[in-house]
This record gives structure tokens, sequence and C-alpha cells, in this order.
């Protein structure tokens, strides 16, 4: 092992101990989770619907679409709407601040004669 990695693996633990990056995990685990749960428990509405209720998801809407089918496309257009939601709020809120401490981290373990 060289003494920069020693430094770079010394220099994670200062950050991954720093109150900053605790804020940040606490931001991601607070948007990620919720999300993931929300989205999971749609998505076992739509299974457990098809699976338990066939004749509501085989009632016809208009023509041939049905609740079933509706609820299907609905799946899709959750989940780019979730992965929309995150980009943005990953753009404002966590990007930046995870910048920032990466920043803070590679100046830590740089070596001492190149502080470029």
């Amino acid at each position: 092992m060289s003494a920069n990695q020693t430094t770079t693996s010394e220099a994670y633990q200062a950050i991954q101990a720093s109150e900053e990056f605790q804020t940040l995990r606490k931001k991601f685990r607070g948007f990620v989770f919720p999300m993931t749960a929300f989205f999971l428990a749609w998505y076992f509405l739509y299974v457990l619907l098809s699976i338990f209720a066939p004749g509501f998801m085989n009632k016809p809407i208009s023509g041939l679409v049905t609740v079933g089918l509706v609820f299907g496309l609905l799946q899709f257009v959750t989940t780019f709407a979730i992965t929309f939601i995150y980009a943005r709020w990953a753009g404002r809120t966590f990007d930046p601040a995870a910048e920032s401490l990466g920043a803070r981290m590679d100046a830590m373990s740089a070596p001492k004669g190149d502080q470029s």
C-alpha cells in the first residue's frame, strides 16, 4: 500500500465522519427510501389487483382499453416521473453538496507537493 492510498483512506474516513457527510447521507435516504416505498406500494397494488380483482382490472374504460391496461401504462409513467423528480432533486440539492465534499476529500488526499 502506497503512502497516497493511506492518505486517501484516511481522508475518506475523515469525510465520512464529518457532520456534512452525515447530513448528506440523511438527505439522500430521506428522499430515496420514501420514494422507493411509494413506488413499490403502487407496483404491488397493481400486481395484487391483477391477481385478486381480475373483474375490476378487465373492466373496459373505452373500447379495448381496460383498467388493467391503464394501470400498467401508469407504471411506466410513474417510473419516468420518479426518475425526473430524482434527477431534478439531485441536481439542485444533492449533487452540489456531494461535489463540495468530494473536492474537500481530494484536497485532503492530494500529495503534499501537488496542491493544484
